[in-house]
């Protein structure tokens, strides 16, 4: 996230409302407010006016003149640095022209791909604030926009490798770019939230009806286009308009895509989509639309969404889970429903949440798990959005919500009620506790009084046990989050604040040595609260005031325990201290650094104490002082661990009271110090003793404070640096240098001194400063009171001290060592270049920047790229002799030469380097993680309900910090000067050097370096390819690898391989391809070949089409002007001369011949360098791969590379050939002649005028299209004078506004050319397609095995050969047809693939043929398909099906129907077996298919002819025919305003079957499936036919349930009946197929999607077969009934009749007289009781406590039918009940207790009614053990004895 976006928020106004005119002439849009808190703020609005001055001339200027790069981009990157560091600071009349022309710049057609990328990103930012302009200030056309997506997102050539994109906008090329209709597009996220609702709200307001003339005539659901029409929609569709525009917006299309959206039954990709839009149509229009009807129906749906398993043996269908919806999406929909006066939603809501909070229990788990929780996270958040837009946001131009919509305090606690038990739960989550805890947060703000208190409850007992640390974590991170809620009390739950000091008292024993993340968390618990309470004794004051309320009372008396928690916490901290001394936790010979896990510790423990200490009053912070400093003067600690702990207590101490505490510490050390160096023996000594080095640490800590309580000490400090800085030891004189640093930094750097949560401390008398009035105040922005830290001269001046007696005297040694004069040891000249490293980044703000010429000519520009300046708050009063660039190349020649294996020196010159080059007072990593935790601290604690930046005074005060820090920071586009591009160099010397880790440390420095100078990667190219030479001879293996690896770059910097610009491929690609014939390389070394591979890979990964064109359009040109021209404010400048503009578009021309000069050069160079006779085959192989990346859709490749490459069809090696087959397929896309094309009104062709409403499907005016045998065009004068529509979707739901068709056949261009009609590119294909040779070469190759048994169908060499064929028609069949018909005959695998490839692109290439050659064509087609089809194998069949579909895929049926009557011949013939059968029928599917709804009389004749056929007896021609009866009745779809379809139809279909199944239906026995697997001799009787039938509708319904778009409920439940009665209870697998599948289809159907209509049919069948005398049809009827009311929970719910039914059945079927049955309807009505879509209410409870009460008479009375069964049922019933109980929320409801007692009567009943009672009674006891004491109380007294 840029750290604009984070700089926005609504800014309280300032004091005294809005100010008066703007001395400047103009009203700031919104500028960041925490400028104007910054010490230096009144310089800023001059800076600010000089850049945006600056900026419009330069941008204005730059576009006038054509040139879009450099000038273009460098000031658009100038504009988003500006808008990053001032935030929107311009005028309304600039934003608009910044965005107009933008959105030019965006929409130019050519331009290149990353530069549109880069414009794009800058144009979201200034549309990101929605209230700044309104849709008066702004318009934008949707066009432009929509061109740019069709061109990017369904690109016709970028399968074809002729475009190549970056990858965030399209996922890797679709290289093998599927044929299958159902073969969605890509589709990215990003590219959505690119664009989406950012430019929406500028569209016109005419702009809907013209979306949907666009894109309604793509609406065709068996069409991929219908994904892209509702993708378009969910894009585009502007929902935004004002209420007297509805007319003109969404009421055009609502009721057509909800009617739509209803009616689908089974979640195509798309609906997920449609929610996406309705989510965003709720939340702009609340109060403006009726969503009551369809509340049920969405309900059930996102309950449908979230894939939770019911029921034991579940089946899940799979595009149930890839098709779901975004939760995201969902929560913003039920959120903007909510509220309103019918209250539907929030019963629903409460609804859905009963149903699915035993989910959340803790002890389940599932891939569900994340959704369930990602939905508790954002709902609360969500909520909490609508009410802060609702009541406390600034009203802008947006539509408000209309009073009656608005939440009521009522809806808003119904919410939080029906939130709060899952959220409860969820705390314990196995995922971890953060999502709950963040909903918590949310909650909180809302209605406090109902969720802390439930939460405290849970953590006052979690604090106490001590076996339970994960219960503690949570509990603890979710009081973090509710802490702000808790503190403050406020008027909903004033008791809060009471709860802190028990709180706080009982965190303490969780700092524990021996639990990390418990002891991490209890330092977040404790700093988060001591942040927002000031820790000052109160008590005394309930002595002076009588005005207090009780809760007040109740705190001060408290609030005097704060110095004994501030105490023991200390003593705590000591104690972890001394249990993580390096002596206690390793031995001395392990690592000596702090682990990951100490420094974690450490760090939270430092920032806790010093927060507690900053929140403290003046009394107990003195006591603390004297503890700490005791503690740490009477031990000694070790440097590393312990050590570090205590000095950063000390450090927080000073921080918070400098004065106090620098007289207690400073004096002691330096007095040690002095000491113990007094003898000079030790500045010689290797090893120190402990005490001096301890002592130093604690002095180098506490001296980081402010510099000005420093000054005293100075001689102090100076003298103990003299004395310790040239120690010997390492240890020893490294923390000198801390000191060092530390002084310099303190005294030099803009810091603010303190984070108090009050301006100004708490260190007034009583009387007049009440703390606890400040429990969780926010602090004010306007009056934020911050001390800053700004150097005074007297600190500079002892900064310069410091640096004249340290750092001078080392530089010049260095200085002598480089030149020779002087000799000095390893040791020494690493202690030299650390003193001067600490002196550098102490001072890093003083130094000026360095100076020196410029480097010129890198790029040629008309345009100014000067940086700027920004102020920083110091001037650089005298210009440094320091660091005069000399000093540090010798040392690095000294080093290199001498020791070069001296790698610790080394790396301090590359950092010091580094820090030269970039560092101005603080580092971008630092700072980075900075925003980071900034903003994790600034969501754990923000207000997002009241928003306006109600954040605690720290925060604020960090943020105004980090703003400093970032201006210090932004040093984009720097200049590239003499000194820099020196410095440069010598990081390649050194990144090129022997050692890796030096390599790798100069490289990462290096890297960082190239990204912030403008243009020095071209100055340091050619000096990297240097090393690349394969003329050089002195080149090491290490400077070979080193230049390869800055070639390549870090994972995010720049990659110099791969810059995207013709000046810089043109040098690095021949080179690296040419480098294969270097000294220096060597194929043996894996590193070397990894390291290629990854070059290789990371160039076509980075690669993007590089731009040929830059012409900037007209309309641009004007714009830029006007932007030009705006004043306010403007610098001084002449307008441009049309000499200058002439210049202009002279260089602009000049660069397009430019860019296509360095293209052709390239490719001629690569292709110069493979061809090279010696070049490992590695190379060729990369260089062959960087040629394939240069094809692009508007340059026809140069004739030398088309030749290189067709030749390499036949190349020996696979990986090349594949690559050639794509090039040459892609270079026949360059040479296809465009066909012409007309308009035509297919009204007139039809003969039907055109309908008044939207009819979709088979209409009279599209009638024409559908295939009919009788007017087929079998003439040449019936098929030039029909009209073909080649695309399936045209015409289906309407006709588009302008209908193209091609042209006829004469004004198509010329077939059947001889070889001098052709281009000189064409000629190259043609002479070697034509040579017989080549042809038989290249057929030999692609019909060989490439991956045993993995190989499929290829669509690359499909589009070559489709290519072949459309561009020379049939020139080349002679040479082909020998090899087609010695291929077909040949049955291997990989022949008949090739021949499928072949036949596949012969026929679409045929596509523009004359009827002449189609018939040719057909002859010489149809025998060889006959051969092919009878020589199926299981191999091969697929590829057929995939060349039969890949064939009809987007053509007329009409023109192919000579494939089609071929495939209908007669498929099942029987010859060659079951198996072949089955491979003609999925090949005819695969054609079919394709079709759609075209071809009604082919599947009308297709059904005919397998009615008769469906008893067959193989297994595998059933399932293909059940498969291919989904594909015939998938065009019967029941879908808003669509017209009954022409083709075979459900009802009729099912009708026939159900009289042929009548025998089945009518006996009642079991049905075994005794049927003889062979088709035996004679006639079978009814019902050995019945069941083979039987066996194939199955297969039909299991292959329907996930393909097509409505079930056909009614004709499904007519067989219903059958299947519950076939269908197995247990899970067995020996069972045969009939009953497996009977199962799995049951399994299936349950899941359907209910309409309402269909409930009560539903339910008659199944009351209807609860009645049937076989208990397996019984039990079935339950296990479906608890699938299908789950996942049609709300539509049951709304029909009160049906719950009536169902409550009625399962009761029922409890007294059934078989156990099993018995047992699973308590499983049943426990399983309903428990996602409340029944309720246990007093009815139900008497009619079983009646039961209960049932005494058995004695045995021998019992008369043989007594109701033995009555009892069991009730002791099955209860067992499950209390089982279910025991399972979620482990609790007691109210009407346990009574039927418990009513069950121990009968614990001595007769078996198996006593074994059942007894169990149920222990059950219950283990479930509720834990929570025992809870559960008791539910119980009475007499209850309990029992």
């Amino acid at each position: 996230m840029e750290p604009a976006e984070r700089a926005g928020g609504g800014d309280p106004l300032e004091p005294g409302g809005r100010p008066g005119p703007d001395p400047r002439g103009f009203v700031p849009q919104k500028e960041i407010v925490y400028n104007k808190l910054l010490p230096y703020a009144e310089r800023l609005d001059a800076e600010s006016d000089l850049q945006l001055a600056q900026i419009k001339s330069n941008l204005g200027r730059a576009v006038q003149l054509q040139e879009l790069w450099p000038g273009g981009l460098f000031w658009t990157r100038k504009l988003s640095t500006y808008i990053r560091l001032y935030g929107r600071k311009f005028s309304k009349e600039d934003h608009v022209l910044f965005i107009k022309l933008l959105y030019e710049l965006v929409s130019i057609p050519k331009l290149e791909i990353s530069m549109m990328q880069g414009f794009a990103r800058l144009l979201i930012n200034l549309l990101k604030k929605k209230e700044l302009l309104s849709r008066d200030d702004l318009e934008l056309p949707w066009r432009p926009l929509y061109d740019m997506v069709e061109r990017i997102l369904y690109s016709k050539t970028e399968h074809l490798g002729l475009n190549w994109f970056p990858k965030n906008i399209v996922p890797f090329i679709l290289r093998d770019y599927k044929n299958h209709k159902r073969s969605l597009h890509r589709y990215h996220r990003l590219e959505r939230l690119y664009m989406k609702t950012f430019f929406i709200r500028y569209f016109p307001a005419d702009a809907t009806a013209e979306m949907l003339e666009e894109w309604r005539p793509l609406m065709c659901p068996f069409d991929v286009t219908m994904q892209k029409a509702i993708t378009y929609f969910e894009i585009f569709l502007p929902t935004s308009l004002s209420p007297e525009l509805h007319h003109k917006g969404f009421k055009l299309w609502f009721d057509e895509l909800i009617g739509l959206w209803v009616s689908v039954q089974n979640l195509p990709q798309w609906e997920g989509q449609l929610v996406n839009l309705f989510a965003r149509l709720a939340t702009d229009n609340i109060g403006y639309i009726d969503w009551d009807p369809y509340v049920p129906k969405i309900f059930t749906r996102i309950l449908r969404s979230l894939n939770l398993p019911v029921g034991s043996s579940q089946v899940l269908v799979p595009r149930f889970l890839t098709n779901a919806y975004d939760i995201g999406h969902a929560v913003i929909w039920i959120t903007a429903m909510m509220g309103g006066p019918s209250k539907l939603v929030q019963k629903h809501l409460a609804g859905l949440f009963n149903s699915i909070t035993s989910f959340y229990h803790p002890s389940n788990n599932g891939r569900w798990l994340n959704k369930l929780m990602k939905l508790l996270q954002r709902l609360p958040n969500s909520v909490v959005r609508r009410l802060h837009r609702e009541r406390y946001k600034k009203p802008s131009w947006l539509t408000p919500v209309p009073d009656s919509h608005k939440l009521t305090d009522q809806d808003v606690t119904d919410f939080v009620q029906c939130i709060i038990q899952p959220v409860l739960l969820a705390m314990f989550s196995k995922t971890g506790s953060l999502e709950a805890a963040q909903a918590l947060q949310n909650l909180a703000l809302m209605r406090p009084e109902l969720v802390i208190p439930p939460v405290l409850e849970r953590t006052y007992p979690a604090l106490e046990t001590l076996t339970e640390p994960h219960q503690l974590t949570a509990t603890l991170s979710c009081v973090i989050g509710v802490a702000r809620s808790l503190v403050s009390g406020g008027k909903w739950f004033p008791e809060g604040p009471t709860h802190m000091l028990p709180l706080l008292m009982r965190a303490l024993p969780g700092v524990d040595p021996n639990d990390f993340s418990k002891c991490m968390i209890t330092f977040q618990f404790i700093a988060t609260f001591s942040t927002l309470v000031p820790l000052v004794d109160c008590s005394s004051v309930l002595q002076e005031r009588n005005d207090l309320t009780e809760v007040e009372r109740e705190l001060c008396s408290a609030t005097a325990e704060f110095e004994d928690f501030v105490l023991q916490f200390m003593d705590r901290c000591f104690g972890l201290i001394e249990s993580s001394t390096l002596e206690q936790t390793r031995e001395e010979t392990e690592t000596e650094k702090m682990t990951h896990l100490e420094s974690l510790v450490e760090l939270g423990l430092s920032s806790t104490f010093s927060t507690i200490l900053t929140q403290c009053s003046k009394e107990i912070f003195m006591v603390a002082l004297q503890k700490v400093f005791n503690f740490s003067i009477s031990h000694i600690f070790e440097t590393r661990v312990a050590g570090r702990m205590v000095a950063d207590m000390c450090r927080a101490a000073v921080k918070c009271c400098p004065e106090e505490s620098l007289k207690l510490f400073v004096p002691h050390c330096c007095s040690v110090i002095t000491q113990l160096t007094m003898n000079d023996d030790v500045l010689n000594e290797e090893e120190l003793d402990k005490e001096l080095l301890w002592n130093l640490q604690l002095l180098s800590e506490i001296t980081r404070v402010d510099g000005k309580k420093l000054l005293l000490y100075r001689e102090h400090l100076v003298k103990i640096l003299q004395r310790t800085l040239h120690l010997t030891c390492k240890q020893g004189y490294t923390l000198s240098c801390n000191l060092l640093h530390h002084l310099l930094r303190s005294t030099t750097l803009i810091y603010p001194t303190e984070y108090c949560s009050v301006p100004g401390g708490f260190d007034k008398p009583p009387s007049e400063y009440f703390p606890i009035k400040d429990w969780g105040k926010p602090g004010d922005l306007w009056n934020l009171g911050i001390q800053w830290h700004v150097p005074s001269s007297e600190e500079v001046a002892f900064a310069f001290y410091l640096l004249d007696s340290f750092l001078q005297p080392e530089l010049i040694k260095l200085q002598r060592c480089g030149d020779g004069e002087l000799e000095m040891s390893r040791d020494d000249v690493l202690q030299s270049l650390t003193i001067v490293h600490n002196c550098l980044i102490g001072s890093g703000n003083l130094l000026p920047p360095l100076k020196g010429e410029p480097v010129t000519n890198l790029v040629p520009t008309m345009v100014s790229l000067e940086e700027t300046k920004l102020y920083t708050g110091l001037e650089y009063g005298i210009n440094l002799k320091y660091f005069n660039q000399n000093s540090f190349p010798p040392i690095i020649d000294h080093i290199l030469n001498n020791s070069e294996d001296d790698t610790k020196s080394l790396f301090l010159i590359i950092k010091i380097t580094g820090d030269l080059l970039q560092f101005q007072g603080s580092h971008k990593h630092e700072f980075d993680s900075r925003w980071k935790s900034f903003n994790l601290v600034k969501k754990s604690m923000e207000n997002r309900l009241h928003g306006k930046k109600q954040h605690i005074r720290a925060l604020l005060i960090d943020r105004v910090m980090l703003q400093h820090e970032l201006r210090t920071l932004t040093v984009e586009g720097c200049e590239y000067k003499k000194i820099h591009q020196d410095m440069i160099r010598d990081l390649l010397r050194l990144s090129t050097s022997s050692y890796s880790q030096v390599r790798n440390k100069a490289q990462q420095t290096f890297f960082a370096a190239l990204g912030a100078y403008n243009f020095c990667c071209r100055d340091i190219i050619p000096l990297v390819l240097e090393f690349l030479r394969p003329d050089r001879q002195d080149v090491t293996q290490q400077q070979f690898k080193g230049a390869l690896y800055c070639l390549l770059g870090n994972h995010s910097g720049v990659c110099l391989a791969n810059l995207h610009d013709w000046d810089c491929i043109v040098q690095t690609w021949p080179a690296i391809v040419s480098s294969g014939l270097s000294k220096a390389m060597s194929l043996e070394k894996p590193s070397i070949v990894r390291l290629f591979d990854d070059l290789a890979e990371k160039i076509h990964r980075q690669y993007e089409t590089i731009g040929l064109d830059f012409t900037i359009p007209k309309s641009c040109v004007g714009i830029a002007e006007s932007l030009q021209q705006s004043k306010k404010p403007s610098i001084k400048q002449i307008m441009l001369s049309s000499e200058e503009i002439k210049e202009g578009l002279k260089r602009q021309q000049e660069r397009n011949a430019d860019a296509l000069r360095n293209y052709e050069n390239l490719i001629n160079t690569l292709l110069d360098g493979v061809e090279q006779r010696n070049l490992p085959w590695k190379f060729e192989h990369i260089g062959i791969g960087l040629l394939s990346l240069l094809l692009r859709d508007d340059r026809v490749l140069p004739l030398r590379a088309i030749r290189f490459f067709v030749e390499n069809l036949n190349h020996d090696a696979i990986v090349v050939r594949k690559m050639a087959i794509s090039a040459v397929a892609g270079i026949l896309k360059q040479l296809k002649r465009t066909h012409k094309k007309l308009t035509i009104n297919p009204y007139e062709i039809s003969g039907y005028p055109k309908p008044t409403q939207i009819v979709a499907g088979d209409r009279p005016d599209n009638h024409w299209l559908h295939y009919d045998s009788k007017s087929i065009p079998r003439t040449k004068k019936e098929w030039e004078s029909s009209c073909f529509v080649e695309k399936t979707h045209w015409g289906y739901y309407t006709w588009p506004q302008n209908m193209v068709v091609y042209a006829g056949v004469e004004e198509q261009p010329k077939l059947g050319r001889s070889r001098e009609d052709l281009t000189e590119a064409e000629q190259i294909i043609f002479d070697h397609f034509s040579d017989p040779k080549f042809v038989e070469q290249l057929i030999t190759f692609l019909s060989l095995e490439d991956r045993k048994g993995k190989d499929k169908f290829n669509p690359r060499r499909f589009c070559l050969f489709k290519g072949i064929f459309r561009n020379f028609d049939d020139a080349f069949l002679p040479v082909l047809k020998p090899h087609l018909e010695h291929l077909v005959a040949d049955s291997h695998e990989s022949t008949q693939r090739c021949v499928a490839e072949i036949i596949a692109g012969l026929i679409r290439g045929s596509k523009h043929w004359t009827f002449e050659k189609v018939e040719k064509l057909s002859e010489l087609l149809c025998p060889l398909l006959r051969t092919a089809l009878s020589n199926i194998t299981v191999e091969t069949y697929n590829d057929w099906g995939t060349c039969i579909a890949t064939s009809c895929e987007s053509r007329d049926p009409r023109k192919l129907h000579w494939l089609f009557e071929l495939l209908l011949e007669s498929p099942l013939s029987g010859e060659g077996g079951s198996f072949v059968d089955a491979c003609r029928l999925y090949v005819l599917q695969g054609g079919l298919a394709q079709q759609e709804w075209r071809v009604p009389e082919l599947l009308h004749r297709l059904l005919k002819y397998l009615e008769p056929k469906l008893t067959q007896v193989y297994k595998n021609v059933r399932e293909r025919i059940g498969s291919v009866l989904t594909y015939i009745f998938m065009i019967d779809v029941s879908l808003p305003n669509t017209a009954p379809t022409a083709s075979p139809r459900v009802p009729e279909f099912t009708a026939r079957i159900l009289d042929k199944l009548k025998p089945l239906m009518d006996v009642d026995e079991e049905i075994q499936n005794h049927v003889m697997e062979e088709n035996g001799i004679g006639e079978e009787d009814e019902r050995t036919q019945g069941i083979k039938l039987l066996k194939t509708i199955l297969k039909w319904l299991m292959a329907s349930a996930g393909r097509s778009f409505s079930t056909a409920v009614t004709e499904q439940l007519q067989l219903l009946p059958l299947f519950f009665k076939i269908a197995p209870v247990e899970n067995d697998n020996s069972y045969d197929e009939l009953k497996r599948d009977a199962k799995l289809c049951l399994s299936l159907m349950s899941q359907g999607l209910l309409y309402p209509h269909q409930v009560p049919l539903v339910l008659r069948v199944l009351k209807q077969t609860a009645r049937s005398s076989s208990w397996h049809a019984r039990y079935t009827v339950l296990t479906y009934l608890q699938t299908m009311v789950f996942y049609n929970l709300f539509i049951f719910l709304n029909n009160e009749d049906a719950v009536k039914d169902i409550r009625w059945l399962v009761i029922s079927l409890l007294e059934d007289e078989q156990l099993e049955v018995r047992e699973m309807a308590a499983t049943t009505l426990s399983g309903l009781l428990q996602c409340n879509f029944l309720t246990m209410d007093s009815p139900m409870q008497i009619h079983f406590e009646q039961l209960c009460k049932t005494k058995l008479p004695k045995k021998r009375k019992r008369g043989p039918g007594f109701p033995v069964n009555i009892c069991t049922y009730i002791a099955v019933f209860f067992a499950e009940l209390v089982k279910r109980h025991a399972g979620v929320p482990y609790d007691v409801p109210t009407w346990m207790p009574q039927l418990l007692m009513n069950l121990s009567a009968h614990l001595n009943d007769p078996q198996p009614i006593e074994v059942k009672f007894s169990l149920t009674l222990s059950n219950f006891r283990r479930t509720h053990h834990d929570n025992w004491q809870e559960h008791k109380q539910q119980f009475t007294d007499d209850q309990l004895l029992v």
